[in-house]
């Protein structure tokens, strides 16, 4: 609230032509205590003697409450001043709750205000008076008519100075109409100071002294008292009020002035003129200033907390019949129609968020409660439509996106300005609880009573139950919950009539094959939440333990309100629906969902409500597609895995049979399932849809999924040592689910569960365990999946724990399951581990068969796969000779045109690892052959590799080294790679390896005049040269003294021939005869090769 400073202006002109002075003889001096001569009755001094309330306080208090004070002066011409007195003190408001809630957002202190995220209570407005209040703080209280004064004091803090605060209040008609504080704080609601004063005038009347306006005041005094008073009043305020009192003191001297033209004088402590509106002050200006602030924020710093905290002090006003409710929201709803992002939102053609439209759903129902007040007057009702509809045709208000069909907020509330309180029916539905008729044959479709002669309510739902929230948030809750009950009633009786219709046509209709949404718009998820209206309605006055009011009896035997709020919200949950369109319309039918089975699953079970469970599975379960569960579902319906899931835990205990044929039932997605013909009668999740066969767009799709894996999460978590059920939920995943990733999270449920620490492993449940993850495997073999390593040595430790068999089974098919890759490195290593054996306790017969099979899976995937399963079907065969000999003859035989140098370097090194050097140099002399590095390849990958090639041909002797050093010649272009090789051959003799078992080697070095070395020297001098003629091309003078060192290299190559010091010279030579214009290179030249 902004407390100004300056006191309001008068509300009306005072003057008493019929003024007795006789009738104030002797109470002309100053006032009395509000507790004196005629202070409140009732009570006395000691607080022990209780005296009948006197017939003028009666009269005065009525007065206070319903008349403005001037009509009191037009109806009487003399009004004795003990009279005005009692009216006086009468007219200031005697409950704390009004000031609670003007003073805080929730009148039981329980949310922050607006200031602020501050979640300390005792910061609350309303609870910091109290403390000023109880700390004695409050001090100079003073009223004069209508008109209460004081002063508050803030104490001081270790941060804040003492804080004298000057308060006044103005009041009427038991409402405070106005308020002043100089404490200078912004806010939407009245400051601690304004409350602490407040109360102190509520909680101590007596303590307050009390005057009468003070236009009686001065009408009492003389000439000389009137202008010793202006003059005394103008003295001790002089530098605040001469000025003004000059100006008025000309104009009343002034003939024509327009001051002398009014009959009588503003008096602000006189009370409410006849044409006020008697309404608690309410500052627009700071309500329209935070609306606009919050919204200005986008969401964020919790400022839609503190937008539904408004709206939710709306409610709180409109259930205390407090005409500022509508006042309010008017005001709010006009700053979010100017605020700028609505038409920035709507130049960019973009939607608003989430949260905004949440907001402006809860304004409209909001909107729906005010036009729907069954009290309000024609006038105000006309008022309101106009000042809707005004609203609803400008530019900027909010669109629904193109998908979603469905009004905007605001359309609804204008359309429930057309609806009416007169119907006579509905009247007595409302006004008495002995309403009906037992004589009643409820015989046709609109019967206003059922078989029981209770009255029935035949509206579209969601609008009954706007009415029913209508009349509780307009504070008429015992008229909501006679309306709830009869709307419930009516739900129930064509819940019934729907099931009768069903099992008469069943026949028909199931060999038709489809079925038709018979709701359109779902009530779960609706702006208006009819059922959860209809559940609060019931369920708040069940714990508001109100069962002691009169309409109990219109509840059946052995009913409750609690039974009535449950069985109305599994009617409403299970409802067949269409999935509405658009993303938000789909995310509400979830939410709106979890918020009613959150509220169910704060009621416990007892027998009564175990029987209303059991009575709605059957009717869900034979509605066929009136229920959501029913035997043909709409192929876009809304999905029951949420709800039914809910249904299964609760009557596990009870009902299992009924429970899994619920459950096994809510599995299906249609929405996911190819059209059948309408004649497979055999699978209902494969009933054709009226619609035309496309996939919609279900933005909620990932969420319903994982509910759906949920719910079989739970069945299979409840059917653990049961192998019948087992089967049958296995059956019903392997049949409804179809996300990978869901069917993997339930295969390592299921295992966790089977193999928990306190108990043996439940072998039923591991077999399914594996079932679901060979399912995932065979689906997710074709098609790319991030987690796909994880889920293969998932099922390999899951067929662990199952057995010998299951991991004998899973190789014998591992080409349905794995890639070639996957069943080598993962499966066939795993299952040939020491601890496998280990675990599964293989005797040795069983260690054979299984490395038997772990061998053929190997040279299979290598047949298949030679490039990325040949070396690890080597290591999986090394213990079979003949295994191994077909792994390398594999090799060979994919050598020459599916594997890459890497693969068979890679393959070559093994074999020498393992003792076969003959067939490492085959190997990589094919690898040699598929070779090729050029001359600038000098940090190549592949370079050790052929280093290590020709230490092996080296190793093994002349003839070998022979016979790869053309192949070296080939495929190497890089000259510092053909030196290194060419030193390395000249270090050391040929043939180390063939030494040590023959005698060839000559202990010799090989000449580098003859072949093989020749050749290789030859060649890397012809790679020296090209590779500086190369260099030179593009070199620049930053690289000059780099391609000296590179000449340097090139000088001891070339000096390695018996030749070579006159070809080098002449390869200088030739360079400075060609690059003769890199001037500075060729002297760089001659300076270090003459």
């Amino acid at each position: 609230m902004a407390e100004r400073v300056q006191q309001p202006p008068a509300k009306r002109h005072c003057c008493r032509p019929g003024y007795n002075p006789a009738c104030r003889q002797g109470q002309r001096a100053g006032g009395i205590l509000c507790g004196g001569s005629g202070s409140a009755p009732g009570s006395s001094g000691n607080g022990k003697t209780h005296n009948p309330e006197s017939l003028l306080d009666i009269a005065a208090r009525r007065v206070a409450e319903k008349w403005p004070f001037q009509r009191v002066e037009e109806r009487f011409e003399r009004i004795p001043e003990p009279v005005q007195r009692r009216i006086v003190y009468w007219s200031f408001p005697r409950s704390e709750k009004e000031i609670c809630m003007y003073s805080s957002f929730n009148a039981g202190g329980e949310e922050s205000g607006t200031s602020g995220d501050n979640t300390d209570e005792s910061q609350l407005p309303f609870l910091r008076g109290v403390t000023l209040l109880e700390g004695g703080w409050v001090d100079n209280v003073l009223q004069v008519g209508f008109h209460l004064s004081g002063t508050v004091t803030d104490p001081a803090t270790p941060s804040t100075p003492e804080l004298v605060c000057s308060v006044s209040v103005s009041f009427d008609r038991c409402k405070i109409t106005a308020v002043t504080c100089t404490c200078g704080n912004k806010d939407i609601f009245y400051c601690a100071h304004v409350v602490a004063l407040s109360l102190y005038r509520v909680r101590k009347p007596e303590q307050v002294k009390l005057h009468l306006p003070i236009s009686e005041t001065l009408f009492q005094m003389s000439r000389d008292q009137l202008q010793k008073f202006v003059q005394y009043l103008i003295s001790v305020h002089h530098t605040e009020v001469l000025p003004t009192a000059q100006k008025l003191a000309d104009e009343i001297l002034s003939q024509n002035s327009e001051i002398n033209q009014v009959h009588g004088a503003p008096d602000p402590t006189a009370g409410a003129s006849v044409d006020d509106e008697n309404c608690w002050h309410l500052d627009e200006e700071q309500v329209q200033e935070q609306v606009k602030l919050f919204l200005s924020q986008g969401g964020y710093h919790g400022s839609g907390k503190q937008l539904n905290l408004l709206f939710s002090k709306v409610r709180e006003m409109l259930k205390m019949r407090d005409s500022n409710g509508a006042r309010m929201l008017t005001l709010i709803t006009e700053q979010f129609m100017a605020d700028p992002r609505l038409a920035l939102w709507r130049q960019q053609g973009t939607t608003m968020t989430d949260k905004y439209r949440q907001l402006w759903d809860e304004l409209g129902a909001l909107w729906m409660c005010i036009v729907l007040n069954p009290h309000c007057k024609p006038e105000q009702k006309t008022s309101w439509l106009r000042q809707l509809r005004r609203w609803n045709s400008v530019d900027v208000c909010p669109w629904q996106p193109r998908d979603a069909l469905p009004p905007d907020s605001l359309h609804r509330a204008i359309e429930a300005c057309d609806l009416h309180w007169q119907d006579r029916h509905l009247q007595h539905i409302i006004a008495s609880d002995l309403y009906a008729n037992y004589c009643y044959h409820d015989n046709q479709e609109g019967s206003l009573f059922d078989s029981r002669g209770w009255p029935l309510w035949h509206e579209h739902v969601p609008t009954a139950c706007a009415r029913v929230d209508a009349l509780r948030s307009h504070g008429y809750p015992r008229e909501a919950l006679r309306l709830a009950i009869a709307v419930v009633n009516t739900l129930r009786r064509q819940q019934q009539r729907q099931l009768d219709h069903f099992r008469r046509h069943k026949k028909e209709l199931l060999q038709k094959g489809h079925t038709s949404i018979t709701n359109m718009e779902g009530w779960v998820g609706h702006p208006l939440d009819p059922i959860g209206t209809l559940f609060n309605c019931s369920s708040v006055v069940s714990r508001a333990d109100l069962q002691r009011l009169p309409v109990q009896r219109l509840l059946g035997d052995g009913e409750s309100y609690v039974a009535l709020a449950v069985e109305t919200a599994l009617i409403g949950l299970g409802q067949q629906r269409v999935m509405p369109d658009g993303l938000y319309a789909q995310e509400k039918v979830c939410r709106n969902e979890e918020q009613l089975l959150a509220k169910l699953q704060e009621v416990e079970l007892d027998e009564t409500l175990v029987k209303i469970f059991r009575k709605q599975a059957v009717f869900l379960l034979e509605a066929g597609p009136y229920s959501g569960l029913g035997e043909i579902v709409h192929r876009e319906s809304v999905p029951m895995h949420t709800f039914a899931r809910y249904l299964f835990t609760s009557l596990l205990p009870h009902d299992a049979e009924l429970a899994y044929k619920l459950a096994l039932r809510a599995m299906r997605l249609p929405v996911l399932e190819s059209t059948a013909s309408s004649s497979d009668l055999s699978r209902p999740h494969h009933i054709v849809s009226v619609v035309p066969n496309r996939y919609p767009r279900w933005f909620t799709l990932s969420h319903i999924e994982s509910q759906q894996c949920e719910l079989a999460s739970t069945m299979l978590t409840a059917a653990k040592g049961d192998s019948r059920r087992l089967e049958t939920v296995l059956e019903s995943i392997q049949k409804n689910i179809h996300s990978s990733s869901h069917i993997f999270k339930l295969a390592q449920d299921a295992f966790k569960i089977a193999t928990l620490m306190d108990s043996l492993p439940d072998i039923t449940l591991l077999k399914v365990s594996l079932e679901l993850g060979l399912q995932v495997m065979r689906i997710t073999l074709s098609t790319l999946n991030w987690r796909r390593r994880e889920m293969v040595r998932w099922l390999v430790t899951c067929a662990t724990e199952v057995g010998v068999y299951a991991l004998d089974s899973i190789m014998q098919s591992w080409f349905t399951l794995f890639t070639p890759t996957e069943a080598t490195s993962i499966v066939a290593t795993t299952v040939m581990s020491n601890s496998t054996i280990v675990r599964l306790h293989l005797d040795c017969h069983q260690q054979e068969n299984l490395a038997s099979s772990a061998r053929t899976l190997a040279l299979q995937c290598a047949m298949k796969d030679p490039q990325n399963c040949a070396l690890s079907a080597l290591t999986l065969c090394e213990k079979d000779h003949i295994a191994f000999e077909t792994a390398y003859q594999i090799v060979l035989d994919a050598a020459a045109t599916g594997m890459s140098y890497t693969q068979l370097f890679t393959i070559a090194r093994y074999m020498e690892h393992r003792g076969y050097p003959m067939r490492a140099y085959k190997l990589a002399t094919l690898a040699m052959a598929h070779l090729n590095l050029s001359y600038n390849q000098d940090t190549h990958p592949a370079i050790n590799d052929v280093l290590w090639a020709c230490a092996l041909s080296h190793s093994l002797g002349k003839n070998e080294l022979a016979a790869v050093i053309p192949l070296v010649v080939k495929s190497v272009k890089c000259a510092t790679v053909l030196s290194d090789i060419l030193r390395r051959c000249t270090l050391t003799t040929p043939g180390m390896v063939s030494a040590l078992h023959s005698r060839r080697n000559s202990g010799k070095l090989m000449s580098l005049d003859k072949a093989p070395l020749r050749q290789l020297l030859d060649a890397t001098i012809g790679a020296y040269i090209n590779t500086t003629h190369s260099r030179l091309t593009h070199i620049s003078p930053r690289h000059y003294s780099e391609f000296i060192e590179f000449l340097g290299k090139a000088r001891e190559t070339f000096m390695m021939a018996h030749d070579g010091h006159i070809q080098f010279t002449q390869f200088i030579d030739n360079l400075k005869q060609i690059y003769k214009g890199k001037k500075k290179l060729m002297m760089l030249v001659r300076e270090r090769f003459g």
